[in-house]
């Protein structure tokens, strides 16, 4: 239903538009002196446009770039700042905990806070710290090997988890795993670390499980890294289920799914995982994560984790779980993502959802919008089911045209995807005028 030409051209406007707001981000694109890329992370040219924007401040549900203009964060650091910028709680506790130290390999008093509020949110009463949801996946798959004498992990396809190599495996045409497109350097094929099957399919799940060779299945409550992908009503229950009867752990990774409450998904539907894992979110900005375990689990794993080998099994890290991390966590966990918080955050998700979709209803459009807590976003095609459905109907051509004419409007969205996030610090105005922008947008392109 989209004009192909009308987008092409609609697009060059606004790249052009684009550059001409933004001439000392521009310019010091071209000042990036030893920076591989010009960017310190690859992926920060992603973003719309010709050139990466450079922000200057950011406090709240906002940011200011380097030419002045000021925008309404929805993407909010893909997670990591969900609790808003800046916070001034969290700041001050971090520069307390600078001036009595940041790391020392020993435990500070802020350690067992931090895991009993944890542990009170999420319902697993045993935790330990790491510095990313990247390295606590790690660290439990790890585990689950060991604890299970299993070779395989079972993941969905077109999952995230961070860059945990056996994650980065997805289903070609035939069913085959293999390493997922854009994937460098995998130290062995995908198929002979991981199973995969869709979201939401018991059967698949149920066979790729009854050889009795998984470890552990590693699952999001709901996908989020390929777009919102909602399970079907008792898919997780089914899944627990399965796992129990095949011997096999489950993992929970909460890092982006804490959208949908205080306890994330876990606490909000009832799960029951052996292991979770937590990052960016609780750290408010600052690098930190966790995982928990059952009861069950941590004594199983105890005389692992008290062996005087330990610090060569693989796990741990000389910065993990370190006084400038941990004091950030407390003063994130103590103060905000809270019922109180998540009580205005789902609402103002509930309304960019409808907002969404008044514009898509008003021109009778096959595109959808999903939420998810106090997350949501649209596609170019009916709800997915599964990462294989969301991964084919994705379109760059269309995602680029709307993120630049949002950006060019004062509206930042996560990249890769059409998705919001909602912190305590966003208003009703800020919803309001992404509605306003969203369906200005969609005016222009249908005509």
């Amino acid at each position: 239903m989209i004009d192909r030409q009308r987008l092409a051209l609609l697009h060059e406007r606004e790249e052009a538009a684009f550059i001409e707001l933004h001439p000392q981000s521009a310019a010091a694109s071209t000042r990036t002196g030893s920076l591989l890329g010009g960017v310190p992370m690859a992926w920060m040219t992603r973003w719309p446009g010709s050139f990466p924007l450079v922000f200057d401040t950011a406090q709240g549900a906002r940011f200011t770039d380097i030419d002045g203009h000021a925008y309404v964060d929805f993407c909010l650091g893909d997670t990591g700042a969900m609790v808003g910028h800046a916070l001034p709680q969290v700041a001050d506790a971090l520069a307390a905990q600078a001036r009595r130290g940041i790391t020392t390999m020993l435990p500070s008093a802020d350690a067992p806070w931090v895991a009993d509020e944890l542990a009170r949110r999420f319902g697993l009463p045993r935790w330990q710290m790491a510095m990313t949801a990247t390295d606590a996946n790690r660290f439990v798959l790890r585990f689950a090997r060991h604890l299970t004498g299993r070779r395989k992990v079972l993941v969905f396809d077109w999952c995230y988890h961070g860059t945990v190599d056996e994650a980065f495996a997805t289903l070609d045409d035939d069913g085959n795993v293999r390493s997922r497109p854009g994937t460098l350097g995998a130290p062995v094929p995908a198929e002979e670390t991981t199973k995969v099957v869709q979201f939401n399919d018991l059967d698949a799940l149920e066979a790729a499980l009854a050889p009795g060779d998984v470890a552990c299945v590693l699952a999001e409550p709901a996908l989020t890294n390929i777009g919102i992908v909602l399970p079907d009503e008792g898919y997780h229950r089914a899944l627990r289920e399965l796992c129990d009867r095949t011997g096999t752990l489950l993992i929970i990774d909460e890092t982006h799914t804490i959208c949908a409450g205080p306890g994330g998904a876990t606490e909000a539907w009832g799960l029951r995982p052996d292991f979770l894992v937590i990052g960016k979110t609780i750290g408010g900005g600052m690098p930190a994560a966790a995982y928990g375990m059952t009861e069950q689990v941590a004594e199983r794993l105890l005389p692992a984790l008290t062996d005087p080998g330990v610090d060569t099994s693989g796990v741990g890290g000389t910065l993990t779980g370190n006084a400038l991390a941990l004091a950030a966590v407390r003063a994130t966990l103590s103060s905000t993502l809270r019922a109180e918080d998540f009580d205005r955050m789902i609402p103002l998700a509930v309304a960019w959802n409808d907002g969404v979709q008044k514009t898509i209803d008003r021109h009778d459009l096959p595109w959808c919008v999903n939420r998810l807590g106090g997350r949501a976003e649209y596609w170019f095609c009916p709800p997915p089911r599964n990462g294989r459905d969301a991964a084919a109907a994705v379109d760059p051509d269309l995602d680029a045209f709307m993120h630049l004419y949002a950006i060019n409007r004062g509206i930042l969205l996560t990249p890769f995807h059409n998705m919001a996030l909602m912190s305590p610090c966003h208003t009703q105005a800020d919803v309001d005028r992404h509605t306003e922008v969203f369906a200005a947008a969609v005016d222009e392109l249908v005509g």
